[in-house]
């Protein structure tokens, strides 16, 4: 079994998705992510949709999306174990314990602020970055494609600048 697929392959995948996603046999909606987070915490924290606004507003569009998170989640855990056979539990990624450390505590603190500050983003900006690149790239939207430069590229630039090489003394 191949460890990858052919990128046309998974663009022809992505597109069929995108067209079951947005038709009416499907969920009718463009895929996002954020708002089945904020679903996720409302449920955590027994928050009733008849005394919070928000949570009235995203009680149909966040169940969705959480079921499509954990539909992702399994998916993902089902192609690396049984089809590409590559699944294995990393704590601290290779890169990160050459350019930074290899202190779990630290590795964890440290997504857990990206990880934060992007979903904060996210829901300031009224969406998510997967609705913002996924579902807008897919219906040509221009928010969606300026969106999708200024995210990847102040990612790329974010990341030359956090992961940069340690000057070696001596």
């Amino acid at each position: 079994m191949p460890r990858s697929i052919p990128w046309w392959l998974g663009g022809l995948l992505m597109a069929l998705l995108f067209y079951y996603t947005f038709s009416i046999w499907g969920a009718d909606r463009p895929i996002g992510a954020s708002t089945g987070m904020s679903y996720l915490a409302n449920l955590i924290f027994d928050l009733d949709p008849e005394q919070y606004e928000y949570a009235a507003i995203i009680e149909t569009s966040g169940a969705w999306e959480a079921v499509m998170l954990i539909g992702v989640f399994f998916g993902g855990l089902f192609m690396s174990t049984v089809v590409t056979k590559t699944f294995h539990i990393s704590y601290i990624p290779t890169l990160w314990k050459e350019r930074k450390n290899t202190s779990v505590p630290s590795r964890m603190v440290w997504s857990f602020i990206a990880g934060f500050l992007l979903i904060y983003g996210a829901r300031l900006a009224g969406g998510c970055n997967a609705g913002h690149i996924l579902s807008g790239g897919s219906q040509l939207a221009v928010s969606g494609m300026i969106f999708a430069v200024v995210a990847l590229g102040t990612g790329m630039i974010t990341g030359r600048f956090f992961y940069k090489k340690k000057r070696k003394k001596g």
